[in-house]
């Protein structure tokens, strides 16, 4: 075994026997010789952006662990990122392979916020070098980046914490819902009413930049970077669709466009119509803007034979009908991200490794279908969708 395995051998145990310490969990008095202070999780950040700087405050802020390492193709949100999580410019990678010095080096694990073009490939190194992995959705943009991180979650299963950062699943007003609709509260399922309407996302790139960095800036609308604004945004609310149905589809017909696209930068849609078919004749009606003004609502609603759940992302929850529930009126649904990030590092202290990659790939491929089936204007079966092996080229040359 070389220094560097041993030395993540011996920082795994430490991590466990701090948590024992704690009561997090009982061990064996000879095996507990880690303390609080020799024993913080130490994390690499992949993806210094917006999103990447917030989750990594949430981890500092809530959990304890610390970040010691980072990565990103673009030199200020790098420097940026070093200001404020403290980290070396020694430990501050720059570059496309920048990941890779991350990932070899001294960390127990990584924090992937990069556009999800890039997804496949870090999980795989991570996975492969014994790191745990926390990653933001979607986790691909096409099929085979879906079955490449399908592969290394189960690589990582039993072994290492993979956790990918839904956080609808890890709120009680909607586990509570999902629970009431699977004991039979709404009667049988009959039609879904599932949608994401919301306002553009603005321009982070500046006239005069370089086309390679302004994509980069501007990823969000990079069909190759992102995968669409129905993977990329809209899986949230297709990720509810499948809980509460507890399946996935078996087929899908739509539509969409780019009308009255606000800034033009970029190939991805800003609206989306599908109609997806779930086994016993379950259909769900999905749609999706990314144009709306003074609006916004992410909604997963379920009409049974006895009744309706009714979901907002940070709204009600609650159900209507023979057995009526009041759950909620305003759901912080957003602070699921705290609660994702305090499972993943107690689940590295413990030992009780979290893995939710099967649902997630499922409900990854949920929305690559519904993007197949509007892009050819036809229905697309699921079995269709999974023997496309097409990928999504970026040929990005900075």
């Amino acid at each position: 075994m070389s220094n560097q395995a041993e030395n993540r051998m011996g920082r795994r145990e430490a991590l466990r026997s701090s948590a024992a310490t704690a009561g997090l969990l009982l061990l064996k008095p000879e095996t507990v010789f880690g303390t609080a202070a020799n024993s913080a999780v130490e994390l690499g950040l992949i993806g210094c952006g917006n999103r990447g700087l917030w989750i990594a405050s949430l981890f500092v802020e809530h959990t304890g662990a610390r970040f010691v390492a980072l990565a990103d193709v673009l030199r200020d949100r790098l420097e940026l990122g070093q200001q404020k999580l403290n980290v070396a410019p020694a430990r501050s990678h720059l570059g496309f392979n920048a990941y890779h010095e991350l990932i070899s080096s001294k960390v127990d694990g990584v924090v992937i916020e990069t556009p999800p073009y890039f997804h496949a490939e870090m999980v795989k190194a991570a996975v492969a070098t014994g790191k745990h992995v926390f990653i933001a959705k979607p986790v691909a943009v096409d099929v085979p980046g879906c079955m490449s991180i399908q592969e290394s979650g189960e690589k990582a299963k039993g072994k290492l914490s993979f956790l990918v950062d839904f956080q609808i699943r890890v709120r009680p007003a909607f586990q509570e819902a999902v629970a009431r609709v699977h004991r039979g509260d709404i009667g049988a399922p009959i039609l879904g009413h599932v949608f994401y309407h919301a306002t553009h996302l603005g321009l982070r790139s500046r006239p005069g930049m370089p086309p390679a960095e302004a994509r980069l800036r501007d990823w969000y609308w990079d069909r190759a970077l992102s995968g669409d604004v129905i993977v990329e945004r809209d899986i949230h609310v297709l990720d509810g669709a499948n809980w509460y149905l507890r399946s996935r589809p078996v087929k899908a017909y739509g539509t969409g466009g780019r009308k009255a696209h606000q800034h033009g930068v970029g190939d991805c849609w800003n609206h989306f119509i599908v109609t997806y078919w779930y086994p016993d004749e379950v259909k769900v009606d999905f749609s999706s803007a990314e144009f709306t003004r003074g609006y916004r609502d992410l909604c997963v609603r379920i009409l049974g034979s006895a009744g309706t759940v009714d979901s907002h992302y940070g709204g009600a929850v609650n159900i209507h009908g023979d057995n009526p529930w009041q759950g909620t009126e305003k759901d912080d649904t957003g602070s699921g991200a705290i609660a994702n990030a305090k499972d993943f590092i107690e689940s590295i202290r413990t030992g009780k490794y979290l893995n939710n990659v099967a649902e997630s790939v499922e409900s990854n491929l949920t929305a690559i279908l519904g993007r197949m089936a509007a892009f050819s204007g036809r229905v697309v079966t699921w079995e269709e969708m999974l023997r496309n092996r097409e990928r999504y080229e970026l040929n990005l040359k900075m």
